[in-house]
């Protein structure tokens, strides 16, 4: 396959169907998983993300990384908080999230999926997720706050949801034209998209 050739792939934009998919659990004889979760930290990092989802690069898998370290120099976090959020590096296969809790609150988030546009986004604080690691081996772990935010909006990825998709109708109809220039490729970015328009 071509995908496993590159070390950085294209970002896909908003409009492509990959996007919208419910992602297919994989298992160990996936093809060059090694070299595939390499390429996409690497990506992730080359366009300055947290996170990054396999659809986000073509692949309708349940496989997504982090390293949520950038937050951990937030000025308002705990010690606890800025301790798990710099060490927040992981790679989530096949993530099932098996509890959401705690008090809704807002945050801004944005996507590279979605150049340029970033919205409050209303979350509960605290998550369970059951996932397995590059080397198959099962975890459960309890994540709250930040660190929470940003699986969750990784693993909607993964579910074929997008943080718009979590925005008032209003709201939605105001980011409607400035969402069909990105999917056209109307846009400027730093890092390669990929556009099914």
């Amino acid at each position: 396959m071509i995908y496993f050739l590159q070390m950085i792939y294209p970002i896909v934009a908003i409009g492509d169907p990959v996007l919208r998919k419910k992602c297919k659990a994989i298992d160990s004889n996936y093809a060059d998983l090694i070299t595939l979760e390499k390429d996409m930290f690497k990506t992730m990092y080359a366009a300055s993300g947290v996170g990054l989802a396999a659809p986000q690069i073509g692949l309708d898998i349940r496989l997504f990384v982090i390293d949520a370290s950038p937050f951990a120099d937030d000025d308002d976090l705990s010690d606890q908080e800025r301790t798990t959020l710099a060490n927040l590096k992981k790679t989530f296969i096949n993530a099932q999230l098996i509890d959401e809790n705690g008090e809704f609150w807002r945050f801004n988030e944005g996507c590279l999926s979605i150049p340029n546009i970033r919205e409050d986004v209303s979350r509960q604080s605290n998550i369970t997720i059951k996932y397995q690691d590059i080397n198959f081996q099962e975890h459960v772990e309890s994540y709250t706050g930040l660190a929470a935010r940003v699986i969750q909006h990784e693993y909607d990825h993964i579910e074929g949801v997008l943080f718009t998709d979590k925005l008032s109708s209003f709201k939605k109809r105001l980011l409607k034209k400035r969402i069909q220039h990105i999917s056209s490729g109307q846009v400027k970015t730093d890092y390669k998209m990929r556009f099914s328009q």
